[in-house]
């Protein structure tokens, strides 16, 4: 597959052949959606917590009598109907993390890749490599590749100057290729890789685990 690659300032460009795994039909792309529900899943804390009426404090006195008060009867005033009462069914901690086998995971990423090369959503750079650790520089030669949208850089890894230059671009993410995932293919509107990176993102997708 051929990509378009750029000179280190953004300023030409060329294209070169790349092996990037191809897919026919369908395959893999349900592979890609387990694999994105499972990273987001592994995301959540899955601290949230809440009080049933036997864990709220106090209530233990019968708030009236049962009868004669013309009132509707009540036990305890920490019945959920009531104002600082219990909560029926609220969350309660819980693990959402789920299991995906290596050969799903790897399967989802070369998928992703191949999807977002496709696209001409990844875009190739000889390398990130600013005259001056400015992050007015790099972002010109971001802008010049995406000039809108999120975007993603790839390295392997990343010079101390490039990533001072791009860490504080607010609409710019840094990730090394060795790192990289599936949900990080998906998720950005651009990819932008050095000729370094692509190269052990490919090996990865042509036969590495994700």
């Amino acid at each position: 597959m051929k990509l378009k690659v750029y000179s280190s300032d953004a300023s030409k460009t060329s294209e070169k052949e790349f092996n990037v795994p191809t897919f026919e039909g369908d395959k893999g792309v349900q592979a890609v959606k387990e694999v994105v529900v499972a990273h987001r899943a592994n995301a959540r804390q899955g601290t949230r917590s809440t009080k049933t009426r036997g864990e709220v404090r106090g209530g233990g006195k019968k708030p009236w009598n049962q009868k004669g008060s013309g009132r509707a009867r009540a036990g305890s005033s920490r019945s959920p109907l009531w104002s600082g009462g219990g909560v029926v069914f609220g969350p309660k901690p819980r693990d959402f993390s789920k299991k995906i086998n290596n050969k799903v995971k790897a399967l989802a990423f070369a998928r992703a890749l191949f999807d977002r090369a496709s696209a001409g959503e990844v875009e190739v750079i000889e390398a990130f490599v600013p005259a001056q650790p400015k992050t007015k520089l790099m972002n010109k030669v971001v802008r010049t590749i995406a000039p809108k949208g999120s975007v993603l850089l790839v390295d392997a890894p990343f010079t101390a100057e490039a990533s001072r230059a791009a860490r504080n671009l607010a609409r710019v993410s840094l990730t090394e290729a060795a790192k990289l995932n599936t949900l990080d293919l998906v998720q950005y509107s651009k990819i932008v890789v050095s000729t370094k990176a692509i190269e052990a993102i490919i090996a990865r997708a042509n036969g590495g685990q994700s």
